[in-house]
């Protein structure tokens, strides 16, 4: 017979941990978001200036990869850190078709200002917690991680 007093309690306690997880974003996203939409941008730029600059000369393939995006979310938002001299587009010495992303200097400084802030609230956070909670959050991260990709 199911325990249905078990099951409330899980419940619960499943929803305080997603409850943690919302606030907990949206308290890293908070300065990044409100720096976006001053300049006119949103989160998807930021992301998209993030993995460039831990990829750089990636091409726009591959950017699509590690992003897990399609091509229609990636088109608009790339276009404009291109245009507005964020990123630089170079072609690829061997294959001329594939186009090569890199930040510019503007880019490099922008991605800092932005993510610098997230690992300046990550390292407190973690400090604050200890090395066996910061263990534990990686692991439940990269599970989280796994399952969206299955």
């Amino acid at each position: 017979m199911v325990d249905l007093n078990r099951k409330v309690q899980d419940t619960e306690r499943l929803n305080a941990a997603l409850e943690l997880l919302h606030f907990g974003f949206r308290a890293i996203i908070a300065h990044p978001d409100q720096r976006l939409t001053e300049i006119g941008y949103s989160r998807v730029h930021h992301r998209i200036l993030y993995f460039i600059a831990r990829n750089p000369d990636c091409s726009i393939k591959e950017l699509l990869e590690i992003m897990h995006v399609s091509k229609q979310y990636l088109h608009r938002p790339l276009r404009q850190l291109i245009d507005d001299g964020y990123v630089d587009v170079r072609q690829d010495d061997e294959d001329l078709r594939i186009k090569r992303l890199v930040l510019t200097d503007t880019g490099a400084a922008l991605e800092e200002t932005l993510t610098g802030e997230q690992r300046d609230q990550m390292e407190r956070a973690f400090h604050d917690a200890g090395s066996s909670a910061e263990s534990g959050w990686r692991c439940v991260m990269k599970l989280l991680a796994k399952a969206a990709d299955n």
